[in-house]
């Protein structure tokens, strides 16, 4: 059973010890299907998950209108506020903050400040490396990051690619995991011989390895 509270989404699992505030990328909400698809896979597998919208996706629910999403100062404080209250309204022993794209830009940069003791690291999906039209990485958000973080990127994402990420220094802090072929949806080609939900699960596995590894 899900329960809604203004601009968020929770979904319980019985017994979970670990809860995962998940926020979503640019040009999607916290209802987009790869949020959906995630969410439900992720409480399958034993976690709690609460999605929620930024600013800018919570006017657009309210007046269909489409909007480029506010500055990361707003999106910044949209992330401090929802942990705070979350985790008010939910306690739970273990929490991680889980983005999709953006939204884990944010939680990185969120986790380069003093966080409770039950923030235990960030997850990224796809993270943005790449500001559209850049050649060089954006890379002090997670040079900043005082969590562990883990980053699952697709192998073909163009905010960051497989060979890219070779070539980048990133801090021993970080996780990196790829799922095959995908994009930065996690989408493979059809002749990969991998389909997208097996990149779903393969993305779900390496946070369930993760999360235990820092509890």
């Amino acid at each position: 059973m899900n329960y809604s509270q203004d601009d968020w989404i929770y979904q319980p699992a019985a017994n979970a010890d670990t809860l995962l505030i998940f926020a979503h990328g640019a040009g999607a909400d916290m209802s987009h299907d790869f949020m959906q698809t995630m969410a439900d896979l992720l409480v399958d597998a034993g976690f709690s998950v609460l999605r929620f919208n930024f600013p800018y996706m919570q006017k657009s629910a309210l007046d269909g209108k489409r909007r480029p999403p506010d500055r990361a100062a707003t999106l910044l404080a949209c992330w401090h506020n929802t942990l705070e209250l979350v985790l008010q309204q939910y306690p739970a022993d273990n929490v991680f903050l889980l983005g999709k794209s953006m939204g884990s830009r944010i939680a990185t940069m969120l986790a380069g400040q003093a966080l409770p003791a039950v923030v235990k690291g960030v997850i990224s999906l796809g993270y943005p490396f790449l500001p559209k039209g850049k050649n060089e990485p954006r890379l002090d958000a997670i040079n900043d990051c005082k969590l562990p973080l883990l980053i699952v990127q697709g192998e073909r994402d163009s905010f960051g690619t497989r060979e890219q990420l070779t070539c980048w220094p990133l801090p021993a802090l970080v996780e990196l995991q790829f799922v095959p072929d995908g994009n930065h949806s996690f989408e493979p080609r059809k002749l990969s011989g991998v389909t997208l939900m097996q990149n779903y699960h393969q993305a779900v596995s390496h946070i369930l390895a993760f999360t235990r590894s820092h509890q």
